[in-house]
């Protein structure tokens, strides 16, 4: 049996063991769901209250769809450490022959899974509710695509300060998302931003398929080449962040880190 197909497998083991979690604690995905649906419900009804036309308020919808599948999708990754830190089951974990890429991924697994789940909630209700028509199958699943690989940065940007920081670093889990699509015009335009965070946002993968998205219902961006730019960059950090992942994972090996978040 090749290495990668070992890998893949030890993959899979994550992916089951992070999807009993999710299984077992109904409560917890509930909750999950929950403030999806009501920044959706939110956003529509504020935008009837206002009477925006049609195409203003697939923008508005088109964020707060986004936001949920985005914020789903990445906590399952930022959890493929959490798990263990709050099991303190860390050290039993990587004493066996794993690393920290298999569990990252196989968590990103169920976080593409789950966030499907959201995704397909959260668009029939925008359908149902407010009339809401999504553009071609091609865009949409090459927009979804853009959306579970920024949610695996994220968990993994989550991760590193995990090792780094230690368990204080949690915080980050919820944190980050937020930020992340405050940049990239999650409700509005980019070019509404000021102009440092302005050329900020052009430096983050998820404005590039936002505005891609968005180009389906009528809207016309300043940016260029939106799927080349947003995969490419996707591409430099997570080539990045896979390498600073395994220097930080070996450090906490070498300082004890990984004993001590098993305490």
């Amino acid at each position: 049996m090749t290495e990668t197909r070992l890998w893949f497998k030890r993959c899979l083991a994550f992916a089951y063991r992070n999807f009993l979690f999710a299984t077992r604690n109904l409560f917890a995905f509930m909750e999950l769901l929950f403030w999806p649906m009501v920044s959706l419900i939110s956003v529509g009804l504020l935008g009837d209250f206002l009477q925006l036309q049609e195409k203003a308020l697939a923008f508005v919808l088109t964020g707060a769809i986004t936001a949920g599948v985005l914020q789903v999708a990445q906590l399952d990754v930022a959890y493929s450490l959490l798990y263990e830190i709050w099991s303190k089951s860390m050290k039993h974990t990587f004493l066996a022959p794993v690393g920290v890429s298999e569990n990252l991924c196989g968590s990103w697994l169920v976080g593409i899974l789950r966030g499907s789940i959201i995704f397909g909630i959260l668009g029939t209700s925008a359908i149902l509710l407010f009339g809401f028509q999504f553009p071609s199958w091609s865009v949409t699943l090459l927009f979804l695509l853009g959306i579970f690989c920024c949610a695996f940065l994220l968990g993994l940007l989550v991760s590193v300060l995990i090792l780094v920081f230690g368990q204080k670093a949690e915080i980050t889990a919820w944190m980050f998302a937020y930020l992340f699509m405050l940049l990239c015009g999650i409700y509005y335009p980019i070019a509404t931003l000021p102009k440092f965070f302005y050329n900020l946002a052009q430096a983050v993968p998820m404005t590039y398929f936002l505005e891609y998205f968005r180009q389906s219902f009528g809207f016309t961006s300043e940016l260029t080449h939106l799927l080349l730019k947003g995969f490419a960059l996707l591409a430099v950090y997570l080539f990045i962040g896979l390498a600073v992942m395994r220097f930080a994972f070996q450090q906490a090996r070498r300082k004890g880190i990984i004993v001590k978040l098993s305490e």
